[in-house]
């Protein structure tokens, strides 16, 4: 019951609307009951019946016969026609409260929910996303909310009408004739008993059923971000044959589902016949015996007729309660996420920062088995650019990944201006630190917005300006629509170094302080791996740079060259100073940078102007 109250504890925000639907439960279920009543009192008072005595000749034999004769009263007829109208009237304007009430406190639950699920994962920290597939997320913002959904409108109001009906019927039926609820109770208990055991043992399947949409969705959303990976390789038929696995599983826990619900309906459904088939039997004996009045047979069996749908309905929301608890877990699975980075209470907010960075005595690991970092020492000044180089697996990502927090430090500190960055407000630390990453990520918008994300309300020429900076103006402005081009789905109608170069300046719209930038060109020609390192150069002008070092030109201009190997610094200085130590950076010269010097050993510095065939 915990998930479930966790569940409709997300109603009581609504408290007035609760209430007034909770008034249109009560007034629907009443002139519901009282229907019958007034049918009874129709027949009965309308329909008066006497036994009249007639002498009849019969093979000239005269006998007398008794016979039930009615009289008519019309007025009392039409009084109890237009009672029973009434009521009828009155319980659908109370239904249409009801369904409108229920339908609208269901959808806002799923719109609270949606926020708070896409709330929480934005503030999760990387661990998180680290172990949790996409698409199963996907699949917990939208179908398992939407069993939430269907629980809160059809079983939550409705589980409420059902029970008050059905204790109002069953009560009424007891006054009416003690014996013929005996007769037919134990047939509505073997239906709730049925209707129990079968919605039950469903809910496993749909547990399974929302697991599969999850894996479904999953393989669906990697093979579409995927596609020219897998049109590249041939894999059509494979990523097919997977989608089909699933999809199949899931077909095989859905087609079970139906068929236990296949199987029950119809049972049940003859059950009911049964019991209403019991109920005519003793009720015609009754009825002959003078225990009962035509009226009371017929209000008797109206309220049978009106209890089969509470009963029936019963079964429906047990299932709904059951794929509710499934997708609830599910659903608080991610509320309940602890973040790996936690904000302190009342932490202060990072200002005027000037940009010394110190790691002292850092460590860090994924888990407590496998450190990745080992007695990390930085000490980086004010507008110092600080070189990371070494192989892959070294540690260069998990640095720079540390100062914004993306991760936190297993062991030791980092401060910024001497304040250690876990005892500051997080999203003053982020503001101040700039990130341009090597796999450039760009929203479905315009390349206008796409630059001012950081900066909503900036400027078209503060818009202009960091284009310019960053080598990609020109650009933009032989496009048909200039900065209002739209970009697609992760940036596809621009190539690598383009959206590159619109990463560089969205960043430095922002002017933060200090930057961690990831120098990857080699997958890009030489003229616009020239106008990225101009970039480069001019977004590092000033500011304290974090840069993960690929190529020879940023190297060189590094104030500090951290080497890193197996999540240790083993050397540092600077490119000189290091090429005559003869250690482990020259083994890395001598195998990857060394040619790059030998291909462009006129390759301009920093502050140099571009050459007249790449200033464009």
């Amino acid at each position: 019951m915990k998930i479930l109250l966790r569940l409709l504890v997300r109603v009581f925000p609504y408290k007035r609307r609760v209430a007034l639907a909770w008034l249109c439960v009560l007034g629907a279920g009443a002139f519901m009951v009282i229907t019958p009543r007034l049918v009874q009192w129709g027949i009965d008072f309308g329909l008066q019946a006497h036994q009249v005595t007639e002498t009849v000749v019969r093979d000239g034999v005269s006998q007398e016969v008794t016979r039930l004769a009615f009289e008519s009263k019309y007025w009392l007829l039409i009084i109890a026609g237009a009672a029973v109208l009434g009521a009828a009237l009155l319980r659908s304007a109370f239904a249409f409260g009801q369904q409108y009430l229920s339908e609208w406190l269901s959808a806002r639950v799923a719109y609270d929910l949606r926020n708070a699920i896409y709330d929480r994962l934005q503030r999760l920290s990387y661990a998180y996303h680290d172990q949790h597939q996409t698409g199963q997320l996907m699949s917990r913002a939208t179908q398992d909310v939407e069993a939430v959904q269907r629980f809160i409108s059809m079983g939550f109001l409705r589980l409420l009408y059902i029970l008050l009906l059905m204790l109002s019927i069953l009560a009424l039926m007891l006054l009416e004739s003690p014996t013929l609820t005996l007769v037919c109770w134990p047939f509505l208990i073997l239906i709730a008993a049925w209707s129990t055991r079968y919605n039950l043992k469903l809910r496993p399947v749909w547990t399974r059923v929302q697991d599969g949409l999850g894996r479904l969705t999953t393989v669906l959303q990697e093979s579409l971000s995927g596609i020219r990976v897998v049109k590249a390789f041939g894999r059509e038929a494979y990523e097919s044959r997977k989608f089909a696995v699933e999809a199949q599983h899931l077909f095989d826990d859905s087609y079970y589902a139906s068929k236990v619900q296949a199987v029950s309906t119809p049972l049940m459904t003859g059950l009911w016949m049964l019991s209403l088939a019991a109920t005519i039997w003793f009720g015609g004996r009754e009825l002959a015996a003078g225990r009962l009045s035509q009226g009371e047979l017929a209000a008797f069996a109206l309220y049978l007729t009106f209890l089969q749908m509470p009963v029936r309905m019963l079964g429906m929301i047990i299932t709904l309660i059951a794929r509710a608890h499934s997708s609830g877990e599910r659903i608080f699975e991610i509320l309940d996420a602890d973040s790996a980075v936690k904000e302190k209470a009342g932490a202060p907010e990072l200002r005027h920062v000037k940009g010394q960075v110190r790691f002292e005595n850092v460590s860090f690991g994924y888990d407590a088995i496998s450190p990745v970092l080992k007695d990390i020492d930085i000490d980086a000044r004010p507008g110092q650019v600080i070189a990371l180089l070494g192989p892959t697996g070294s540690g260069k990502t998990t640095i720079v990944n540390l100062l914004p927090r993306f991760y936190d430090v297993t062991h030791g500190r980092i401060t910024i201006d001497g304040i250690d960055i876990r005892d500051v407000a997080l999203a003053s630390l982020r503001q101040v630190i700039g990130v341009v990453h090597q796999d450039v990520f760009l929203f479905s918008a315009t390349i206008r917005e796409n630059i001012a994300y950081g900066v909503p309300g900036a400027t078209q020429e503060e818009i202009e300006r960091v284009a310019k900076a960053a080598r990609i103006h020109d650009f933009i402005m032989t496009t048909p629509e200039g900065y209002e081009t739209w970009v697609g789905e992760r940036g596809i109608t621009l190539s690598g170094g383009q959206k590159q170069r619109v990463s560089i300046a969205r960043t430095l719209l922002q002017g933060q302080p200090i930057l961690i930038l990831d120098d990857s060109t080699s997958s890009v020609d030489t003229e616009t791996e020239y106008l990225i390192q101009q970039a480069l150069a001019e977004i590092m002008r000033g500011r304290t740079t974090f840069v993960i070092a690929q190529r020879l030109r940023t190297v060189e201009l590094a104030d500090q060259i951290l080497v890193l190997d197996e999540g240790r610094i083993v050397e540092r200085g600077r490119h000189q100073e290091l090429l005559e130590h003869n250690g482990f950076y020259r083994q890395i010269y001598d195998l990857e940078l060394r040619d790059q010097e030998e291909a462009l050993p006129s390759a301009p510095l920093l502050g140099q102007p571009a050459p007249a065939s790449l200033a464009r």
